[in-house]
């Protein structure tokens, strides 16, 4: 199959969609399929993988994200080519793949990815949240009738889209992780970082941003640092500048400079032994929907301690594969000092976690995905094997 896949950003800028759609065509492309991905971005930029097709838009500061509201011609025609198209981004993204690739009856898969609900209250405080979900529900819903497919990868994410009025059938598929640099990777050395053998060493990572909720964990951190003389947290990852810049403002002003390590971005390859290297998974974050830094950390060997919430709590079991706190800073604090001070415990939640990571393994994630693009494709080809050629010259008279 022709498989395209559709995202607003792509690399060089690094997120759980980015490190989504990137696994996910590795192991598409080693069953035989040719995986192109759509997107916007500096046309300068030099990919280390074929099939990735860029259309210039404006950049958004340093986000990392480009507003365009059209693909080039060359690229429009290129996806009009395939047998069915994946959407990551159901706004700029989405609305190109109806206007493109309805008119030709590609099907179209969409995954829900993102608490959009909750990072508008983030980005957008000043608007009421009555708007903010007035607007998501009259936008979702149609979106998702005019795709064939609805995709969540998590139970909790399907109910915020029934909150929202999405009243299509959703498939619930769970991102997949290749776990096999993670359940294998060889710790790198602590003595390196300052680090000794017996500190405990707490690590969160992903983006450096708002919607992250990095504050609440460095004031919880803050007080088990002052109960624990031997604990580290390590942050590991980037995000927009001033951000990054108000996080380490906030380490200084919490006086924790010297126990408080960012690291901005390391590369994905490099992750796995950062990950081995440390005790604890932290993250505090409440805007996910199946966040693969927490399975990738499972698969390492790490505990969780994270807050039960959509996405975080549909993956960790509290009290076997980690602790889940309600938001409150002394019930999360409370949890993750016992987490530091038992030593066994860690070891059997480690065991846990590890084994529990296990059933987002890639290769069956990828096999179940693909079974959708199997069943929609033969679906569709009767409809369109007659007249889709002659249709795409007619349409793309009025769409160039």
């Amino acid at each position: 199959m022709r498989i395209g896949m559709m995202v607003d950003s792509y690399k060089p800028y690094i997120s759980g969609i980015t490190n989504y759609v990137e696994v996910n065509k590795r192991f598409l492309e080693l069953a035989g399929h040719d995986v192109f991905v759509f997107t916007f971005g500096d046309m300068d930029y030099r990919d280390g993988e074929p099939r990735v097709i860029r259309s210039p838009g404006l950049p958004l500061a340093d986000t990392g994200f480009y507003l365009s509201l059209r693909y080039l011609r060359a690229a429009k025609q290129l996806l009009q080519t395939m047998d069915i198209v994946h959407v990551h981004h159901p706004f700029l993204s989405g609305r190109l793949a109806l206007r493109y690739c309805r008119p030709l009856r590609i099907p179209l898969v969409y995954t829900n990815h993102t608490r959009y609900d909750l990072y508008a209250h983030a980005y957008l405080p000043m608007m009421p949240d009555e708007i903010s979900h007035g607007l998501l529900q009259a936008y979702m819903p149609t979106f998702c009738k005019a795709v064939e497919l609805v995709i969540t990868p998590s139970a909790g994410m399907e109910r915020i889209l029934r909150q929202l009025n999405v009243d299509v059938p959703i498939e619930v598929v769970p991102n997949g992780v290749d776990l096999q640099n993670f359940h294998s990777a060889a710790p790198l050395s602590r003595k390196e970082f300052g680090y000794k053998e017996d500190d405990i060493l707490l690590v969160y990572a992903g983006r450096i941003a708002l919607e992250k909720n990095l504050p609440f964990l460095l004031k919880s951190f803050k007080g088990i640092s002052q109960a624990i003389p031997n604990i580290h947290l390590l942050l590991i990852g980037g995000g927009v500048q001033q951000y990054e810049d108000e996080i380490r403002s906030l380490v200084n002003e919490l006086k924790l400079d010297q126990r408080v390590r960012l690291t901005s971005r390391v590369s994905y390859d490099q992750l796995p032994a950062y990950l081995a290297m440390c005790n604890i998974f932290v993250t505090a974050s409440v805007t996910e929907v199946h966040p693969l830094s927490v399975i990738e950390a499972m698969g390492a060997g790490l505990p969780i301690m994270g807050i039960d919430s959509v996405g975080v709590g549909d993956i960790v079991v509290d009290g076997s594969s980690g602790f889940l706190s309600t938001h409150d800073q002394p019930a999360f604090t409370a949890k993750l000092t016992r987490l530091c001070l038992d030593q066994d415990l860690r070891a059997q939640m480690s065991d846990s976690a590890r084994k529990a990571s296990s059933i987002y393994a890639i290769e069956s994630t990828t096999g179940i995905i693909l079974k959708h693009y199997e069943k929609l494709v033969a679906e569709s080809r009767p409809r369109k094997s007659n007249w889709r050629t002659r249709l795409r010259g007619f349409v793309e008279q009025f769409n160039s």
